[in-house]
């Protein structure tokens, strides 16, 4: 249980700007994450393994990526008790994101906005900060670890795929599992990449070359998906399809070599109109992506069947959040903007939720 009540730390937080308050609490995690004072914000990891795209996941709750871009506080978000932690999403190049500012809270709604724009230090750097994470030096790593991978925003959208085959190059050894980030609002045309034809040439690269890493490192690691919550149901199907044709063998059997995150952040402002800064450009996070992207998640489980890996994330601010995505159709979730509100605590509330559910 940690130390600190997270209700002192988010008024100091939320006195601040958003992303000052933000780079503040990364600084701090890094900082604590290797020593005592992690005992702050630390909790006990509840025990309830499930196996997904072939992996042992210790308990169903993950941190989502884009809290962490540069992959600095791997431990310190591990000693919440997340089961898994997702870091990213990293570029080839180092690039500065899209210009301040571009955080923005709305209390009202549990909601958060941002158009951060994949601001990070670049791949090389991004490996260098995992490899020293002490849980990827660990013989006996504790929890599992998503690296999560995109676009330069000054590479055009046909050279995309280029730039996704060397990110993949660069964090497959380090994985557990790999995410594709095709669907954040904040990169101009990414989105387009959900499109039939698009998806298919960048699954079939990305598949061809992940088989040549898994020959190369002794082990084919998964690659998961990221969708958008605003897609229509054709659009979800045809997602679907393109998934399907290469997350399943000949039978129809699931390969565990793909699986889905469903969903990214919401362009829409339906839930938060009227409020401070709604019009603000970028995604929307927090309690009103909850609805959408259940339905999204729920249209994949029926198309998919029930063993394609499926990780739901956006909107869970609390336990029963969490199950409602469970009921959904996810075999695991991810929260974020929930654990800006809530804090900490929340990730054990998730977990222990999930874990009665399935008594």
């Amino acid at each position: 249980m940690s130390l600190v009540p997270y209700a002192l730390a988010r008024r100091v937080l939320f006195n601040l700007d958003p992303e000052v308050a933000h780079d503040i609490t990364m600084a701090g995690l890094a900082a604590s994450q290797g020593n005592p004072l992690k005992l702050a914000y630390c909790n006990s990891r509840v025990d309830d393994p499930v196996t997904i795209a072939g992996l042992k996941f210790p308990n169903r709750v993950g941190m989502a990526a884009g809290l962490d871009k540069n992959a600095r506080c791997i431990d310190g978000l591990g000693a919440m008790g997340f089961g898994f932690v997702e870091v990213g999403t990293v570029t080839p190049l180092a690039q500065p994101g899209n210009p301040k500012p571009r955080m923005f809270r709305l209390p009202e709604a549990n909601a958060l906005i941002n158009r951060l724009g994949f601001n990070n230090h670049g791949l090389d750097a991004f490996i260098a900060n995992v490899q020293r994470s002490a849980l990827r030096q660990s013989k006996n790593p504790s929890l599992l670890l998503g690296l999560n991978i995109g676009k330069n925003a000054a590479t055009p959208i046909e050279k995309a795929t280029d730039d996704y085959l060397i990110c993949l190059d660069g964090v497959y050894p380090h994985a557990d599992y790999i995410t594709v980030n095709i669907s954040s609002p904040n990169t101009k045309n990414l989105r387009s990449l959900q499109s039939d034809e698009a998806l298919d040439a960048l699954l079939g690269a990305i598949a061809e070359r992940r088989e040549q890493l898994a020959q190369k490192h002794g082990q084919r690691k998964p690659v998961f998906l990221k969708i958008a919550p605003d897609l229509e149901a054709d659009q979800v199907a045809v997602i679907a399809a393109t998934l399907q044709r290469y997350g399943t063998d000949s039978s129809g059997k699931v390969n565990n070599a793909w699986g889905v995150i469903g969903t990214n952040t919401t362009l829409s402002r339906e839930a938060v109109k009227g409020m401070p800064h709604c019009d603000e450009a970028g995604g929307l996070s927090g309690a009103p992506v909850l609805e959408k992207s259940n339905a999204v998640i729920g249209q994949l489980r029926a198309a998919l069947g029930k063993d394609f890996p499926i990780i739901g994330v956006g909107g869970i601010m609390s336990a029963a959040d969490a199950v409602s995505k469970i009921k959904a159709g996810a075999d695991a979730v991810q929260i974020y903007t929930g654990l800006i509100y809530s804090g900490p605590q929340l990730v054990k509330d998730v977990a222990v939720a999930i874990k009665n559910l399935k008594k």
